[in-house]
């Protein structure tokens, strides 16, 4: 069966982060309203500044961890973008999963969204997420191949130069990538992908 990913792109309607959000809460309010379940599997494992009461490892299925999507403002400006994570289809991506308080999750998203979708670039999705104490659904944040902020495949010399020079408002890919892996490896998790795209471009400074 072909990837939904790599079949024609149809024409994309505007897409606004408001009315993700909207859609998206309405989601979690149509499950119950209970707890929210989050799929952490970047930064959101290292920096997570809103309350959360019960961190899980977890795996998703179908999904994996793929240092492929542009940003222009986070990691990156427009005239330098830089790189960061997203989940890609195919194959399987080990993370966290973070349980957030039914309570404060009104004010939580909002702010979420501001942090990960300044530009409507993710698509939001409830993915089944298998931990040690069973099953759950969480909220992962992925992205189409079909969207013009995937990279594609990039030759070793892009990566060097966007290592080298990609800054945005929360600081630098080579940074971001090397923090990433920091966490991984504190959590028992190997990224070999992560590790052999560092080596290769030359992340440097941490020992593989």
């Amino acid at each position: 069966m072909l990837d939904p990913d790599l079949l024609p792109a149809p024409p994309m309607p505007a897409r606004c982060s408001q009315a993700m959000l909207r859609v998206t809460l309405a989601e979690w309010q149509g499950m119950g309203a209970s707890d929210l379940w989050l799929f952490a599997y970047g930064s959101l494992i290292w920096k997570t500044d809103f309350p959360v009461v019960e961190r899980r490892p977890a795996r998703v299925h179908g999904h994996h961890r793929a240092l492929k999507m542009w940003s222009r403002v986070n990691r990156g400006t427009p005239e330098r973008p830089g790189l960061v994570f997203a989940l890609l289809t195919g194959g399987s991506c080990q993370g966290m999963v973070l349980r957030v308080p039914a309570g404060a999750v009104p004010d939580m998203l909002p702010r979420l969204w501001e942090r990960e979708m300044p530009n409507p670039v993710y698509d939001p999705k409830w993915l089944r997420c298998h931990t040690p104490s069973g099953a759950v659904t969480g909220l992962a944040f992925t992205l189409s191949r079909r969207s013009p902020n995937y990279t594609g495949e990039l030759s070793g010399e892009q990566l060097r130069t966007i290592f080298a020079q990609a800054q945005g408002r929360y600081g630098s890919t080579l940074d971001y990538a090397r923090q990433t892996l920091q966490e991984l490896r504190a959590l028992g998790i190997r990224d070999v992908s992560l590790e052999r795209l560092l080596r290769h471009a030359g992340g440097g400074g941490m020992p593989y």
